[in-house]
């Protein structure tokens, strides 16, 4: 006995790093995660776990404070179409309470930057107002668990969902999505500012029949390709959660995947949360038909290694699995015990909350991030960044204001800034018809029509010097029917597009009727095969939906103030001919730029400048490095013409003595890089050799071939300009 009150002594004496005392074991930080989550499990009742396997990380009883779920693909979502701040009885009225959040362009847009440690930053500035937002006593909103980024592929551009994806490549999406989750987890080694839960794994990239077809190809794709950015937001990102997808991979739904926990828990590390799509469930049972009753469904989820089950009625079907002894309190133990290490990571575990690294925003610092008025002019900054100039005959952009008396703002997207399903409520939105007048102030005249009705748009065009048309999807997030798109080209989750073509490039065709100088501002969260605008409009820009800085940001590129240098991160095809069928998932059957031999409308990574660039020479570290090597590779690229502006570098490789069947072309490297008029820089890109393995399905691991490597450089798919050749040894 008097051993046991030493001992509890001296554990008291741990437990007091400032001011607060422990009461529990789980609370002492010099205990290792294990013991802690050892000891917060055998203190926890059944009905206090059953609670756990939802979205709730908190155990009040404990002390441990509760905090959810929030979404945040671009910036956080709380309040939005979605009404993801929640519904209020305000009134006698149940309603949504809108609380106002950052709001950057769409992940489309996002990725459409090429630049990860802007994307870094954007998530960090979501996770500073997650952190406010839930310890704000004002609001104790929203939760630390991100449902962020979405590291899904979007291989075909009729996907719906395409506007959530960074692009259709595997390695672009993975640097992005690793930058995302860094931004979103913070700096600190022991704590994280938010928890980064990556969606959907695996292979949800159909939305018609989602919730019961099954995502068919083989290992080595899953490896290289469907697999690879969740490998590397986890492996590198740090990220220690990720959502299972609706679908099936060859027959097996996902919520109950052997490689949730073969792969994903023993191979890459992930010992945090694994969740299920909201509804999942009861989808395994009357969708997939996988189960004959929800009571074995979901004793299979937990099983497979599922901690966090987004039904909100899974509850009694846990309590009759245990009383049919198909399930145990020991499975539940194992599968949400991963919940608690996301929990440790938050600081919700620790004794003292107020010597956490983020315990202060929100409580002391109670400045509103987002009236910041230097994160307004970042999201203009980023807005700007993303923009891509598809077309731009004789140097028709950006557009002299000095010179322009009028000017015409014509179309059905010139005038709204749409939120998606996934936006929260920005604190202001500027239109692209606001951002114009901005720019070019009270001495130009702005005409604004939305439509052709009665000619009006004609009349309109006919009078300006310049007629800026700005065409695109409907994001139709504000729609309260589900699966609501009733344009064919137009799509959302649940709804896949059924067709490529502009239905509002007939309203284009009669601006430029009227008006030659006319540009078109496609406003769009996904391709469209404007093949007619490409052949006769002397200008096109594109840029995604939803940023409260759409306006200014795209006004910024139009006029020069901004010189822009996005890029596409998929291929626009030049006809719905040209895909393969949707549910063919084997990419090598001529799916994204890797694969396909049709020529494109925009190539993969294709973007203009109103500068020049002249790629000059390139030096490698090694002609013959091995297969443990980082090559360093350096390209001198000069600036020709007479403007600043930034340069996306873009490195692929190609395979010629591969013994397997390999990609025609490949990205492994790209950097964006500013370089002033006439000046020459080198832009380094460093290339792991042991990222040009493949996937062996005889040995099971990533293998890297001996023989030689093509190294193209060049500033789209389509545009190789230097090329070396290596030889691994």
């Amino acid at each position: 006995m008097k051993k046991l009150i030493l001992t509890f002594i001296a554990f008291v004496g741990l437990c007091v790093p400032l001011s607060a005392q422990c009461t529990y074991p789980f609370q002492d930080i010099n205990l290792n995660d294990d013991e802690r989550i050892d000891n917060l499990l055998s203190l926890m009742t059944i009905d206090e776990k059953v609670n756990a396997l939802g979205t709730e990380l908190g155990v009040p009883r404990l002390g441990i404070m509760r905090t959810e779920h929030s979404e945040g693909l671009h910036g956080m979502a709380l309040g939005g179409p979605g009404g993801w701040g929640g519904k209020h009885l305000v009134n006698s009225r149940i309603v949504t309470i809108e609380y106002p959040t950052t709001i950057f362009p769409q992940a489309y847009g996002l990725g459409e930057t090429w630049d990860p440690e802007l994307i870094r930053k954007v998530a960090d500035i979501e996770a500073t107002e997650i952190r406010y937002y839930t310890q704000n006593r004002k609001y104790n909103k929203g939760g630390m668990v991100m449902r962020a980024p979405n590291a899904d592929l979007a291989r075909d551009p009729r996907w719906g969902r395409t506007e959530e994806s960074f692009g259709e490549d595997a390695f672009l999406t993975a640097r992005m999505t690793v930058a995302f989750v860094k931004g979103l987890q913070g700096d600190n080694e022991k704590y994280w500012k938010s928890a980064s839960l990556m969606k959907h794994f695996l292979a949800n990239s159909n939305e018609d029949g989602r919730s019961f077809t099954s995502s068919n190809f083989d290992e080595q794709l899953f490896r290289e390709y469907y697999s690879y950015p969740f490998w590397k937001g986890i492996t590198e990102g740090g990220a220690r959660a990720f959502m299972a997808a609706y679908n099936s991979w060859n027959g097996t739904p996902m919520a109950v995947h052997p490689i949730l926990t073969e792969v994903t828990r023993k191979e890459w590390g992930n010992n945090g949360i694994i969740c299920t799509d909201w509804g999942a469930l009861n989808l395994l049972v009357t969708a997939h038909k996988a189960f004959p009753t929800h009571a074995e469904g979901v004793a299979a989820v937990i099983k497979a290694g599922v901690g966090q089950i987004l039904d909100t009625t899974y509850k009694p079907y846990i309590y009759e699995a245990l009383e049919k002894k198909i399930l145990t309190e020991a499975d539940i133990d194992k599968a949400i015990r991963g919940n608690y290490y996301v929990a440790l990571r938050l600081g919700l575990l620790d004794a003292d909350q107020l010597r956490l690294p983020y315990s202060h925003i929100g409580v002391t610092d109670t400045i509103r991030p987002w009236m910041n008025k230097d994160i307004h002019n970042f999201v203009r900054l980023v807005t700007a960044k993303s923009v891509v100039l598809l077309k731009n005959d004789k140097k028709t952009l950006p557009l002299d204001k000095n010179k322009i008396k009028s000017i015409a703002v014509i179309g059905p997207r010139a005038n709204e800034v749409l939120l998606d399903w996934y936006s929260g409520t920005p604190p202001y939105d500027v239109t692209i018809l606001q951002g114009i007048k901005n720019a070019l102030g009270d001495d130009v005249k702005v005409l604004f029509e939305p439509s052709n009705e009665m000619d009006k748009a004609y009349v309109a065009a006919q009078k300006a010097d310049y007629a800026i048309v700005c065409v695109g999807n409907h994001v139709y997030g504000t729609d309260t029917k589900w699966k609501y798109s009733p344009v064919p080209s137009d799509g959302r989750e649940a709804v896949d597009r059924k067709a490529l073509s502009l239905e509002q490039e007939d309203l284009v065709k009669v601006v430029h009727k009227a008006n030659p100088n006319t540009i078109m501002v496609l406003v769009s969260s996904f391709p469209f095969a404007v093949n007619w605008a490409q052949e006769n409009l002397p200008a096109i820009v594109h840029i995604s939906n939803s940023s409260q800085e759409l306006g200014n940001g795209l006004a910024d590129v139009i006029f020069g103030r901004y010189n822009p240098a996005g890029r596409t991160t998929q291929t626009w095809v030049k006809s719905i001919e040209d895909l393969p069928p949707m549910m063919d998932y084997d990419i090598r059957n001529g799916r994204t730029y890797m694969y396909t031999k049709r020529k494109p409308l925009y190539p993969f990574g294709y973007g203009l400048s109103y500068t020049t660039f002249e790629y000059r020479k390139v030096t490698l570290s090694s002609d013959s490095p091995a297969k443990k090597d980082t090559l360093r590779i350096v390209v001198d690229v000069k600036n020709t013409g007479d403007v600043k502006g930034e340069e996306v570098v873009q490195l692929y490789v190609s395979y010629p003595d591969s013994k397997v069947k390999r990609p025609i072309k490949q990205l492994k490297g790209f950097k964006r890089q500013m370089i002033n008029a006439g000046q020459t820089v080198p832009v380094e890109i460093n290339l792991k050799v042991e990222d040009l393995a493949y996937w062996d399905m005889n040995r099971k691991e990533f293998v890297v071939e001996d023989g030689r490597i093509n190294l193209m450089i060049g500033s789209s798919s389509d545009n190789i300009l230097l090329t070396k050749q290596i030889r691994i040894k």
